[in-house]
């Protein structure tokens, strides 16, 4: 599977953690950055993770920063994205099969190494549930085509 990934500079240190479990996995990866601990602005980076995946040149997208939280709200500007901050096993599992995530966001300041491993790794197994699902992910769906400014 092709995951595109980023984070900001709180977020850097997991992010290198997981391209390398990523690819031990057997999974293609695109870094979009950063690649270093210097400071820098998240919201670039995580609309570029977002829009490979509603593009489709991704499969998925992992966004990670200092909580998460931020790096979600980004991805969930693309059309197409339903990205879901899941920092811990359960959370992850409930974002893929009843939400059908397509962005796993996490908190590098919250999550330790090998819990973001499994994390990472059942989010990636678990299939979409459908069934009643669906016409939620629909709804959703119809609210981005339908929104107007007030």
């Amino acid at each position: 599977m092709r995951i595109a990934i980023g984070a900001d500079h709180a977020g850097f240190a997991l992010k290198r953690q997981l391209v390398g479990t990523l690819r031990r996995l057997g999974h293609d990866v695109d870094d979009r950055g950063t690649d270093s601990e210097a400071p820098v602005d998240y919201p670039a980076i995580c609309a570029e993770v977002a829009r490979l995946v509603a593009s489709g040149r991704a499969a998925r997208g992992i966004v990670i920063g200092g909580s998460g939280q931020g790096e979600q709200m980004t991805a969930n500007k693309i059309a197409g994205i339903r990205a879901a901050l899941c920092n811990d096993l359960y959370t992850a599992r409930l974002s893929r099969a009843h939400n059908d995530a397509n962005v796993l966001a996490l908190g590098g300041r919250i999550v330790a190494f090998g819990l973001a491993e499994e994390i990472v790794a059942l989010w990636l197994e678990t299939p979409f549930d459908g069934g009643r699902h669906q016409r939620r992910i629909d709804q959703i769906t119809a609210l981005e085509s339908n929104f107007q400014q007030p």
